[in-house]
């Protein structure tokens, strides 16, 4: 049997009126914009399920867009992330999508650009009391809460790397909570993610890329 507490039902504190549908989201574009360096020049979001019904009454788009720009879910300049925005030259849409219904009904893809040109894509879940899931970085299926702090490497899918993430890890301390290993096939891209009991040094990802096969690395706590 799965038990919840009070906290859960209630949500975070907040920037409200829903803990799903302005803290969750909130919190998605928070992490998403963990995983890409530099400043956001451009955003997309892509909305499904009731995300795409009721974004604009319960202030989901806001709370999108501040989370991109780095407000926690209790910022209140989430009342005002649009001006906000457009004030820091940061160019963003939302589309909502009610073709696709094989989602969870609170879902969104998060399309961004960086100084440099570079693009991420990251899909989010709002479960409800301000939790959320992450479940695709650029196409591939990945699950990770945001609970935790997190380490994500993007790897070539050899030999010895998964060993190198976790001795790495050891020799700095660092307890790991859960580690999952997720691939578009044999020998290609993977991404590892593992998230740990401690707060992870931000020097964490120079020793992780000493290692070849590892083309990136992003550290995700909130």
């Amino acid at each position: 049997m799965s038990f919840i507490s009070v906290f859960d039902v209630l949500g975070p504190n907040m920037i409200g009126p829903s803990s799903s549908h302005t803290a969750g989201a909130a919190i998605i574009g928070y992490l998403a914009q963990k995983m890409i360096n530099g400043p956001i020049v451009k955003v997309a979001f892509t909305l499904y399920g009731s995300f795409a019904k009721t974004y604009r009454g319960h202030g989901t788009d806001r709370a999108l867009l501040g989370g991109v720009m780095g407000f926690r879910t209790d910022d209140v300049r989430i009342r005002d992330s649009f001006q906000i925005a457009k004030d820091n030259g940061i160019e963003f849409s939302f589309i909502p999508n009610e073709t696709e219904t094989e989602v969870h009904p609170n879902t969104v893809d998060v399309k961004m650009v960086n100084e440099q040109g570079h693009q991420m894509t990251i899909r989010g879940e709002s479960l409800g009391g301000g939790k959320v899931r992450i479940v695709r970085i650029n196409g591939v299926d990945v699950d990770f809460s945001g609970e935790y702090s997190a380490i994500i490497v993007v790897q070539q899918d050899k030999p010895g790397v998964v060993a190198h993430i976790t001795q790495t890890l050891s020799n700095i301390g660092i307890n790991i909570a859960f580690m999952r290993l997720f691939r578009e096939k044999k020998g290609q891209i993977a991404y590892t993610i593992v998230e740990t009991d401690d707060v992870l040094p931000e020097n964490l990802s120079q020793y992780l890329r000493i290692n070849k096969n590892i083309h990136d690395t992003m550290i995700v706590q909130l």
